[in-house]
């Protein structure tokens, strides 16, 4: 009795481990499979009329819905369809590329629901991708066709490598808008072949809200690729702002561009098409307030006039820090300000994304005083490396697959300059786009966070392949 009492504790040892062995097994597969939501700062507190949301915020969580992933950052899909579903007579939407197909869905609830819908897209991304041939499939670039393959994945929902047309309905946000009758033009009906870029990135909901920032409303820029795990979508952010006055500024420049709206005359007006707007300031309180400018503007006006002069006099008003998260720098003028700021003792820093930061064009190179001949041996107009070189330049650290996408600077921890607007001649000078100048400290406070997220882990300086390439460019050009 005694050795069999032993033997069935032996046993029920033995299936008790088999049971803890399978549930680390799964909790191990589950945990691969499931990113922890790294929550580590609290909130910050919002200002009542400006939310800001970051998608690599480390205040926030939320699963992914596409590829079913749970990781920190702020939904900043579900922050533009909460607006759209918000809406009670009316929603515009003006965005480079559209490709997530909730967003689509919501924007048909509310066409069904009697609400008016408008969309205007750049004429590169306003055909929907389902409709490609398999000989247009293979004539893609490297590019486009990394692009196609992520719209394949995002709606084959079976897996199959096929796509029916039962989740072509569902899944291609351009073939859901079509079979809704929602009407959607891009920058080609103005009777061109497109304006520089229709670059903007808003929404208008009714009279009162307005959702903008830097993010496209697609996979890559707000969740992440299926191609690459562990992104967590370009690096960037949405503003939702409460202002009438606002509003109507943004839908001022809808209306520009969508005319009398689709199959009607070609009285769109896109690029330099539209006529020039000056800066407009609208006070929020007594201690918030907006200044709004669009593109493009014409060459042949004073620079002074332009967006990017609009950037200049802002940062010439900066006191105490300049930090910058810049897509692209390019523009030469802007650096020069930068330049005399940091002789009077000011501080710097820039990050710049890492795909164009190192480019013999980039204003990077000035800041680090350093120049780059291109292949044809010739430097920038006008290029001017610094003098006084500084090492708080450089390039996040950020998961394979994404980028730094804002277009953001901060000045003292008070204000910010925001946008679609790449700080370029061509976003200057050709593009629809929007630059917004925000006085207000508890919205730079957001940004300065991410700032100081983006800088914890950055690579400074110029990197040791960077510099061999300088010397073997400049060593091929004077031979």
């Amino acid at each position: 009795m005694r050795f069999s009492s032993v033997w069935v504790r032996l046993t029920l040892l033995f299936l008790l481990g088999v049971l803890l062995f399978l549930g680390f097994t799964d909790w191990r597969q589950s945990s691969a499979n499931q990113q922890p939501s790294a929550i580590t700062l609290a909130p910050l507190p919002q200002d009542p009329f400006i939310q800001v949301y970051f998608n690599q915020s480390q205040s926030a969580s939320y699963t992914d819905p596409y590829r079913q992933q749970t990781r920190s950052g702020d939904d900043l899909e579900q922050v533009i369809i909460e607006a759209i579903r918000s809406a009670k007579s009316s929603v515009d939407v003006a965005v480079q590329e559209l490709n997530l197909p909730q967003i689509a869905q919501a924007l048909v609830e509310q066409k069904q629901a009697g609400v008016r819908v408008r969309v205007v897209l750049e004429n590169n991304y306003s055909r929907p991708m389902s409709g490609l041939s398999a000989t247009e499939v293979a004539q893609l670039d490297d590019r486009t066709r990394r692009k196609y393959e992520e719209f394949v994945q995002l709606v084959d929902r079976d897996g199959d490598g096929q796509l029916s047309q039962a989740e072509v309905n569902q899944g291609d946000a351009l073939v859901i808008l079509r079979n809704a009758q929602i009407p959607f033009l891009d920058d080609t009906a103005d009777g061109s072949k497109g304006s520089g870029l229709m670059h903007h990135k808003f929404v208008l909901i009714d009279d009162t809200t307005l959702i903008m920032g830097s993010a496209n409303f697609t996979l890559s820029d707000i969740h992440g690729d299926f191609g690459f795990p562990d992104s967590r979508g370009n690096a960037n952010h949405l503003l939702r702002i409460t202002s009438p006055a606002i509003v109507k500024l943004f839908r001022d420049e809808f209306n520009l561009m969508w005319g009398d709206g689709v199959g009607g005359q070609p009285d769109s007006l896109f690029g330099l098409q539209k006529p020039y707007r000056s800066p407009q300031t609208i006070s929020l309180t007594n201690h918030s307030s907006i200044t709004l400018q669009f593109s493009p503007t014409s060459s042949r006006l004073p620079w002074e006039d332009s967006t990017n002069g609009l950037i200049g006099r802002t940062l010439s008003q900066a006191d105490r820090s300049v930090d910058l998260m810049l897509f692209v720098f390019t523009e030469q003028n802007l650096t020069n300000v930068l330049e005399t700021h940091h002789q009077r003792g000011v501080p710097i820093r820039a990050l710049i994304d890492s795909s164009f930061a190192y480019r013999d064009y980039s204003e990077a190179l000035d800041m680090m005083g350093v120049a780059m001949p291109n292949n044809q041996c010739r430097y920038g107009e006008n290029n001017r490396p610094w003098n006084r070189p500084i090492a708080s330049v450089g390039v996040p650290d950020l998961p394979q697959g994404d980028l730094l996408h804002h277009k953001v600077g901060v000045l003292d921890s008070r204000i910010v300059i925001t946008g679609s607007h790449n700080w370029s001649a061509a976003a200057n000078e050709k593009n629809d786009e929007n630059l917004l100048v925000i006085n207000n400290p508890i919205v730079a406070a957001h940004f300065q966070r991410e700032f100081d997220r983006l800088y914890s882990n950055a690579i400074l300086g110029l990197p040791v392949r960077i510099q061999e390439k300088i010397q073997q460019q400049q060593a091929r050009c004077a031979s």
